[in-house]
């Protein structure tokens, strides 16, 4: 068997493109355009890397970016104030705040100065709250949980009732995911560091989600036959031969894994277009809701 690949790059595309019908549709009738504003703080060349690019995404379904860079010692207060701003500018739509933010700053805090119905990127604690309590419906979903969700949906008729297994508990994918597929009503299991007979325990998932950060940690003889795999992870490790340097890797042994998986996703063109496309949707929807308040 040889698995599948799901092609997160030519999903998010669509999305992409309907984004830009609507935006465009939206302008034609008169509304204003959706704005998406972006705090970077420090000079994390990972991070201004990760922001030009959703500038960039931004442009092309014409969204308006309003970008604002603080240096890396800004203070609490500094980065607080510049997010009240831009929860009273009536242009600004969506706030992301690029993480990580430095060590000095309590991220939570920043977090949570974020007005709810401008926080595309779902790491409010209100709207993570709601996620977790059934009945009760997020404003927003964090971006990259959305894309794999999106994508399960996609892949398979169904999620109720599949064995998926999350590797990782992070705030930001492995615990959100999880969140989402029991709102699916899958039998849901979160793996990490602690968890007993890993291998026996990945080895039941139908659906499995990879994301811990370490590369190529999931292996072959851990992957049930006909499993969907979603590899969130991405790895830079060194190679000399590569043009850059490096290459990006996966949490997933791709090449061994592909031999018994039913689908899966490659690294890149998977996971991280789709965080990207998943953003965009959520900036256009915070529009709506403005115009809705604004109605």
């Amino acid at each position: 068997m040889t698995a599948k690949d799901i092609n997160g790059k030519a999903i998010a595309e669509s999305i992409r493109a309907r984004v830009k019908e609507q935006v465009s549709q939206r302008v034609a009738a008169g509304k204003m355009p959706p704005g998406l504003a972006t705090v970077l703080v420090g000079e994390n060349p990972a991070s201004q890397v990760y922001v030009r690019n959703k500038q960039k995404a931004c442009a092309e379904a014409g969204i308006r970016s309003f970008g604002h860079e603080l240096p890396a010692d800004a203070s609490q207060q500094q980065v607080e104030d510049l997010i009240c701003e831009l929860n009273m500018n009536p242009n600004v739509h969506g706030i992301l705040v690029q993480l990580p933010l430095p060590g000095h700053l309590d991220e939570e805090k920043v977090l949570n100065t974020i007005s709810l119905d401008k926080d595309v990127d779902g790491f409010h604690p209100i709207n993570i709250g709601r996620l977790a309590q059934k009945g009760r419906e997020p404003l927003f979903v964090p971006c990259t949980p959305a894309g794999v969700m999106y994508m399960l949906e996609q892949e398979l008729p169904t999620l109720e009732g599949v064995n998926a297994v999350v590797l990782g508990r992070s705030n930001i994918v492995g615990m959100p995911v999880a969140l989402l597929l029991v709102r699916a009503n899958a039998t849901v299991t979160i793996c990490h560091s602690r968890t007993r007979d890993l291998p026996d325990v990945v080895r039941q998932a139908d659906v499995l989600v990879a994301a811990v950060g370490r590369a190529q940690m999931v292996k072959k003889e851990c992957v049930k036959p006909g499993a969907v795999v979603i590899d969130v992870g991405i790895n830079r490790i060194a190679d000399p031969t590569h043009p850059k340097g490096s290459r990006l890797l996966g949490d997933v042994d791709y090449a061994g894994v592909r031999e018994v998986a039913g689908a899966i996703t490659p690294v890149p063109g998977g996971v991280g277009p789709m965080t990207i496309a998943m953003l965009l949707q959520n900036t256009l929807h915070a529009a709506e809701l403005y115009d809705k308040k604004a109605n």
